[in-house]
C-alpha cells in the first residue's frame, strides 16, 4: 500500500508565504513524476507543479516566480516553496505522484488534500 501525506497548510495574508510538504511511503519500488494540484472553492482541480525524478520541473503559469517544488529522492518527498501569496491561491492543495509498487503496476496516487487560505 503507497500513501502520500501532505502538511504545511493554513492561514495567512496575502504576500506572505508557505512551505507544503507531502511524504510518500508504503512498498515502494520507485517513485517518477511528483506534482501539486490544487482545487479552488467552486472550480475544478489544477495543476499547480510537477518534478520528474530527474528534477525538471514545471509550473502553471499563475504560479511562475512564485511557487517552487523541490523533491528528495532518498526520501521520497516534495515540497512546495510558495511566496508572494494572493487570495486567488486559496485552494485545498493536493499531492500527486506516479508510483511503481513493490507488489502492483505503476500508477498514481494522491493525498487527502491540505487547506490553503490566503486572507487579510
Amino acid at each position: 500500500q503507497v500513501q502520500l501525506v501532505e502538511s504545511g497548510g493554513g492561514l495567512v495574508q496575502p504576500g506572505g508565504s508557505l512551505r507544503l510538504s507531502c511524504a510518500a511511503s508504503g512498498n515502494i519500488f520507485r517513485v517518477y513524476n511528483m506534482a501539486w494540484y490544487r482545487q479552488p472553492p467552486g472550480k475544478p482541480r489544477e495543476s499547480v507543479a510537477s518534478i520528474s525524478s530527474g528534477g525538471s520541473t514545471n509550473y502553471a503559469d499563475s504560479v511562475k516566480g512564485r511557487f517552487t517544488i523541490s523533491r528528495d529522492n532518498v526520501k521520497k518527498t516534495i515540497t512546495l516553496q510558495m511566496n508572494s501569496l494572493k487570495p486567488e491561491d486559496t485552494a485545498v492543495y493536493y499531492c500527486a505522484a506516479n508510483v511503481e509498487a513493490a507488489s502492483s503496476l505503476r500508477r498514481d496516487y494522491w493525498g487527502q488534500g491540505t487547506q490553503v487560505v490566503v486572507s487579510p
